[in-house]
């Protein structure tokens, strides 16, 4: 039928019919040359074209980014509940606009790791495992989580500037959904889901921004800071796209432990500032 479609353009005259087992085009005899010479040239034209996608890179399982992670979250409310250093944990490391843009830059990263109750630490377990386990797959447990932090400082820091200055928030929100963005980049920049149509080719940046929507745009309390969840997975799909332009296995195996200790690091400074203060 395509065949005969390609003809009826050209106004060659012709007919399909079918004996029964197989479809035929008939041309009239004086006309095959020209018939012929029409139908190859559509064939030429209408070659599939042969999309080379790059190889998939993975560096680990993930898991020793999630166990950190959990690790790092769960650990804060013994802390706190045990007075740990006579500090008032919650009233030094939340987020809290006004003391962020009066420099106390710590609290962008302090605030991740605190929680409001039972239920905000599940639910940022949950989804920080799930989203993270793609992050540690594609970018390596340390590098990917060092990203993590900063995107989600970031996230907090710019919210800051948004937000009036009695505003203040806690929770690894901003840093989850900044994984979801970070991953959601990352393999789109990579190419790993490239196909013949930009919506095939946009799937992960689609089907991250549909997560966002349905998991961080509100809650039954009220109390869900959306713009912060915006601004962790912008941050997030920032670092996305600059990551592939290093590669990273250049790093190596010590390169993803010093990479995961930076990170760590980086919360201990933070709050050791925070306690401090």
């Amino acid at each position: 039928m395509d065949s005969s479609l390609v003809l009826t353009a050209v106004n060659i005259d012709h007919h399909v019919e079918s004996d029964g087992n197989e479809w035929r085009l008939y041309v009239p005899l004086e006309l095959e040359s020209s018939a012929l010479e029409e139908l190859q040239s559509y064939q030429l034209e209408n070659v599939p074209k042969v999309v080379t996608r790059p190889r998939v890179v993975t560096f680990d399982s993930g898991w020793f980014g999630v166990l950190g992670y959990l690790s790092v979250i769960w650990l804060l409310p013994s802390l706190e509940s045990a007075s740990v250093f006579d500090w008032d944990w919650r009233g030094a490391g939340r987020m809290q606009a006004g003391l962020v843009m009066d420099g106390q830059w710590w609290r962008t990263v302090t605030a991740l790791t605190l929680h409001a109750d039972l239920a905000h630490i599940l639910g940022n377990s949950l989804f920080g495992a799930v989203f993270g386990l793609f992050v540690g797959r594609y970018l390596g447990s340390g590098f990917g989580w060092l990203l993590v932090v900063l995107a989600g400082a970031f996230g907090n820091g710019i919210n800051a500037f948004f937000q009036p200055e009695t505003f203040s928030s806690i929770g690894a929100s901003t840093a989850t959904f900044a994984c979801l963005g970070l991953v959601a980049a990352f393999v789109w920049r990579r190419g790993y889901h490239r196909a013949l149509d930009w919506r095939r080719s946009f799937a992960p940046l689609f089907a991250a921004i549909c997560l966002l929507a349905f998991t961080g745009m509100g809650g039954v309390d009220g109390n869900t800071d959306v713009l912060g969840h915006f601004l962790g997975f912008s941050c997030g799909v920032g670092f996305g796209l600059l990551a592939p332009s290093f590669d990273i296995r250049r790093l190596g195996v010590s390169g993803q432990y010093l990479s995961g200790a930076a990170a760590v690091g980086l919360i201990a400074l933070a709050w050791a500032l925070a306690g401090g203060a």
